[in-house]
């Protein structure tokens, strides 16, 4: 499935970046920094609840298709100024992690 796919079967809303037609890789949750910086595999979605700058270097870093904030969360000033400049693709949603992940998965078995 492509990101714009996913995008739109859920809802999500753009932060920063451009929603494309490139197919992710893979899903990645969680909040711990050096876990994600050495699990997230470029094309991967990652989620998070983390919303500062840090999440925007992890995700240039690791080259991740998409940054999804679940939760409603909304990037920190200099997050989005840092995604802006590093072309980050970052989206939001007000479902968890969890319903997040369930979704995805059941919309990658169909």
């Amino acid at each position: 499935m492509t990101v714009s796919e996913l995008a739109n079967k859920l809802s999500l809303k753009t932060v920063t970046g451009s929603v494309t037609d490139d197919r992710y890789d893979g899903v990645y949750a969680g909040d711990l920094l050096s876990r994600a910086m050495s699990h997230v595999e470029a094309g991967n979605l990652w989620i998070t609840i983390m919303s500062n700058s840090n999440v925007i270097a992890v995700a240039s870093l690791t080259e991740c298709a998409a940054v999804i904030l679940a939760e409603s969360v909304e990037l920190m000033p200099d997050a989005l100024s840092a995604a802006e400049e590093n072309g980050i693709l970052v989206l939001s949603s007000d479902m968890t992690v969890y319903e997040l992940c369930v979704k995805i998965g059941e919309f990658d078995h169909e």
